[in-house]
């Protein structure tokens, strides 16, 4: 008799149970879909009562808010605005580089040559569109202008890529293809070597290669010169460093033939001193 008295109070029980839960839902679904109970907080009080898209300092229906990569940048480089002193002769020179676009696509802009005695004896001006291909590379694709004093220009199609090899390596690497069946081959590659967070120790090397002679210019086919140099900067800040260095400059082969049969060096060893800077 009490067994089943116990088993009618255990039914009862679960009925009302299944009742209040029934209830419950009923009542989270009907705040979910309908209106908010009297004591709700009030979604717009933090604002003041102003709604988004509505009222005076409504912002329109055209975007305000960009990611960082739709953002169009620009940056310069001045990579060596040097004085060089060697064998008796002082000389000028300037490194460059300028880029304007986005995260995956850039205009370039690279220049490099050098000067003495108030004249551009050979200047290099490059203008590419880089793309990105990887997270540390860019591939670069445009024009290359050979220019200076007492020589004929001379223009290249370039095609190259410039990024960050392994280990920190900074390589630029440009192939170009010129009139007249010309072809050159440039390789460029640096380090940082962080001495202290302002002291930097940077190696540097580069070599210029030409499938054929060009006595107007005297360049020779083969590996035409080669520069190996190093220099110690300080950073009064990130965006200045001035610094000191030596260099070696060497030319090789018909351009070393070239240059000693006009009545030059085909080699020398500078002294240089002078700023890198970028903004």
């Amino acid at each position: 008799m009490m067994t089943l008295q116990i088993r009618k109070k255990l039914i009862v029980a679960a009925l009302f149970s299944g009742l209040g839960t029934s209830a419950a839902l009923a009542q989270h679904d009907a705040m979910q879909g309908g209106s908010a109970p009297a004591d709700a907080r009030d979604p717009h009080a933090y604002s003041d009562g102003y709604l988004l898209g509505v009222g005076e300092y409504a912002l329109g229906g055209h975007r305000s808010l960009h990611m960082a990569d739709e953002h169009p940048f620009g940056s310069v480089l001045i990579d060596r605005l040097e004085w060089a002193h060697g064998n008796g002769s002082n000389a000028a020179a300037y490194e460059a580089q300028a880029w304007f676009g986005g995260t995956y696509n850039r205009l370039v802009i690279k220049a490099e040559g050098e000067a003495a005695q108030g004249r551009v004896h050979d200047a290099r001006t490059e203008l590419l569109w880089g793309h990105a291909v990887g997270t540390y590379w860019d591939t670069q694709l445009g024009f290359r202008n050979d220019a200076g004093h007492g020589r004929p220009a001379r223009n290249w199609l370039a095609m190259g890529i410039q990024g960050l090899a392994p280990y920190w390596f900074e390589v630029d690497a440009t192939a170009y293809v010129g009139t007249e069946g010309r072809t050159a081959l440039r390789l460029a590659a640096e380090y940082e070597l962080l001495l202290t967070q302002r002291w930097i120790l940077q190696p540097r090397i580069e070599a210029n290669l030409y499938g054929k002679n060009d006595p107007e210019t005297g360049v020779g086919s083969g590996l035409s010169s080669g520069t190996v140099g190093i220099r110690l900067r300080y950073e009064i800040s990130r965006q200045f460093a001035p610094y000191i260095g030596v260099e070696r400059y060497q030319s090789f082969g018909n351009t070393a033939d070239m240059v000693r049969t006009a009545g030059g060096r085909s080699g020398e060893t500078r002294f240089v001193a002078g700023i890198r800077a970028w903004f």
